[in-house]
């Protein structure tokens, strides 16, 4: 027996957890394979009509931090509690609606952070609990995406691996490597690669404002947010494109499938960190 890998405990409920409120939508956690419990947390609310509206959220709680298991899951229930709150796009411009969507984020952030530090017990605490967060918002198939921290939000289409993108950017040492224009393969195994400079709870930084993104889907495809001990393992978007179309292949279209199939490529790829992955499947919007 590898003597490096968790025991598996059946016991926590929380070792892995399955949601999908309609089946357009759904999430996986899990606690991988080195840990002994998992830190990270997701939330999901969703319509029943595809694309209509879905509030995805995933946090991995800081392991270097005291209590991170309770920090990402109440900052992953502030902040879902947060943007799910009504936005409704019929009549409002499209810039004064992503306006409100953005202040929606950073107010989720705000709570979200609010909550993670309420979980510490102790003031003292020189490291009190800390999470990341990552969160999408779809209405009527227009998707905000966004993070504080490296956990992340993925526009993955049906068709062509060109239009993959990620939605927000690591707040992370590899990806202030990237903006100075290392390989993203070289800044994402350097040193301190995966160091976040940004994060929720009693120590955050003033500003929370997530690094947000928005696009329509005027094709299929799925929104993907996820904690890194997914894209550890598959980072690029094209690279990710791939791995789901070959997860379609062998495990099954729903989100549920999708999602059961990126968690055990993680476990497969090694299990280094828990693993998180909330995903929604939209159609295109048929013209009028």
């Amino acid at each position: 027996m590898d003597t490096s890998e968790a025991p598996e405990a059946t016991e926590d409920p929380r070792n892995h957890v399955v949601l999908s409120p309609h089946p357009w939508v759904a999430g996986t956690s899990d606690i991988g394979r080195r840990h002994h419990r998992n830190e990270d947390s997701i939330a999901l609310a969703a319509s029943s009509e595809p694309g209509a509206r879905a509030v995805l959220v995933a946090s991995d709680g800081v392991s270097t931090s005291t209590d991170s298991h309770l920090a990402s899951q109440a900052a992953a229930i502030a902040a879902m509690e947060r943007l799910s709150q009504p936005m409704p796009r019929a009549g409002v411009p499209a810039e004064a609606w992503l306006e409100t969507a953005a202040q929606a984020f950073t107010e989720a952030a705000e709570a979200g952070s609010a909550a993670a530090a309420a979980t510490g017990t102790d003031d003292e605490d020189p490291t009190p609990p800390s999470c990341t967060l990552a969160a999408a918002v779809i209405e009527d198939n227009l998707i905000v995406g966004g993070n504080v921290g490296d956990s992340r939000v993925y526009w993955i289409p049906a068709a062509t691996p060109e239009r993959a993108v990620q939605l927000g950017q690591d707040d992370s040492m590899a990806n202030e490597l990237i903006r100075h224009g290392v390989p993203r393969d070289n800044a994402e195994n350097a040193p301190n690669a995966h160091a976040i400079t940004r994060w929720l709870g009693r120590t955050a930084p003033d500003d929370l404002t997530p690094r947000l993104a928005h696009l329509m889907a005027e094709e299929a495809g799925w929104v993907i947010v996820c904690t890194d001990g997914l894209w550890n393992y598959c980072s690029a978007p094209a690279d990710l494109w791939d791995l789901v179309h070959r997860i379609r292949s062998s495990h099954g279209e729903s989100p549920t499938e999708i999602a059961a199939g990126l968690v055990e490529f993680a476990n497969d790829s090694g299990g280094h960190d828990n693993i998180s992955v909330v995903l929604a499947a939209l159609q295109p919007v048929s013209p009028a």
